[in-house]
């Protein structure tokens, strides 16, 4: 399933269409969201460095960390980030979000701060203003892949962090902005669920074409909350949990699937989920209560049944009652019908005789008997 979220972000946008987003949303009861989106990161970023990507480069928005830190991080783990040509650009929204630093006397320490910064990324020292932002994020990627045909995608560490700064809707409208812009190969995105209104994350898991729920493996047994319970708890969940994924398709339809995440100092390690781990989300997989097959006693009992329209009277003419007549009279009738018909039969071969059912039924006529009904 993380295979499937990677090359998804490797293929990139379909021309004419929005590139494909991803939404990695945690909580305090399972915080492996970092880890997630790392993995992501690494994975797409040795995709671009193989050239097996549509993306040609990497802009990274910093908010959580800082660009010295994306730096070491991807050396770790392979990734040659000082490789030329250069392919990745690093938006340090981290170091002076709000321009206060830039505005205190310079000390003794900030040149060689200035100096570390410069090499790893471009400082942001306005986050409020989201169009500047916005700007800054494609002039950053146009610098990498230019203004021609090729494309880049963009990842931001935490949109919570963002949130903090600006509103709801320029968030989201940034965020449209650049799924719809013409060089943007695919994006993706941390939220921290617990921090924020079930409107909010809906609106951005609306605009996502995947969304990546980080959930603990194993919840509270029965709700409680004790001490005991609590330490189970967190033991249990301290280096685990379970992924679920929505990923939405070109054709409208929703696919989830799930995976077991075990974090390590070498990175995340998914498997596939356990059945009798109870970790199967049974609202997705609802139990079947009913059998197909019947056993021969049920088949002999639905052949005894009688049905309503199969003939009952046992060789005798069956009388059904209309509601309109007495059985009496509808006795009397039917003999001189079948009399009638008898003469008819013998006398004229070929005619067709037409007998009313009942006195209130009106004789033929141009004018439609059912006009008056409303259909």
């Amino acid at each position: 399933m993380a295979d499937s979220i990677g090359r998804a972000l490797r293929d990139g946008a379909l021309e004419g269409e929005h590139a494909p987003a991803l939404t990695i949303k945690d909580s305090i009861a399972s915080p492996f969201g970092f880890d997630v989106f790392s993995h992501v990161l690494t994975q797409l970023s040795s995709n671009i460095l193989a050239g097996k990507s549509q993306s040609r480069g990497l802009v990274l928005v910093a908010f959580s960390r800082s660009p010295s830190f994306y730096v070491n991080f991807l050396k770790r783990r392979g990734v040659d980030v000082a490789s030329s040509p250069k392919w990745i650009e690093i938006l340090d929204c981290y170091t002076d979000p709000l321009g206060w630093k830039c505005g205190l006397v310079e000390s003794s320490d900030a040149p060689s701060l200035s100096r570390e910064v410069s090499n790893t990324g471009t400082i942001c020292r306005n986050v409020k203003d989201v169009n500047e932002l916005l700007s800054r994020i494609i002039e950053l990627g146009q610098g990498l892949v230019g203004q021609g045909k090729f494309r880049f995608c963009t990842a931001i560490d935490s949109v919570s962090e963002l949130l903090r700064h600006a509103s709801m809707s320029s968030v989201s409208g940034l965020l449209s902005n650049l799924r719809s812009h013409d060089q943007i190969s695919s994006i993706f995105w941390l939220l921290h669920s617990d921090l924020h209104e079930d409107r909010v994350m809906a609106a951005f898991e609306y605009m996502s074409s995947m969304v990546a729920s980080v959930e603990p493996l194993n919840q509270y047994a029965g709700g409680q909350r004790g001490t005991t319970n609590s330490l189970s708890f967190l033991e249990q969940n301290s280096a685990k949990g379970k992924l679920n994924v929505r990923f939405k398709r070109r054709n409208g339809r929703v696919r989830v699937a799930s995976e077991e995440l075990h974090v390590e100092q070498s990175g995340v390690n998914f498997m596939s989920v356990s059945p009798e781990d109870g970790v199967i989300n049974q609202g997705l997989i609802p139990k079947v209560q009913f059998n197909l097959q019947l056993s021969e006693k049920e088949q002999i009992d639905r052949a005894n049944v009688v049905l309503p329209f199969e003939h009952q009277g046992n060789g005798k003419p069956i009388q059904i009652y209309d509601g309109r007549r007495s059985l009496a009279d509808m006795n009397i009738e039917e003999t001189a019908v079948s009399t009638k018909k008898s003469e008819v039969n013998e006398s004229s071969m070929g005619e067709i005789i037409y007998f009313r059912d009942s006195e209130d039924e009106m004789p033929d006529s141009d004018e439609d008997p059912d006009d008056d009904l409303d259909i």
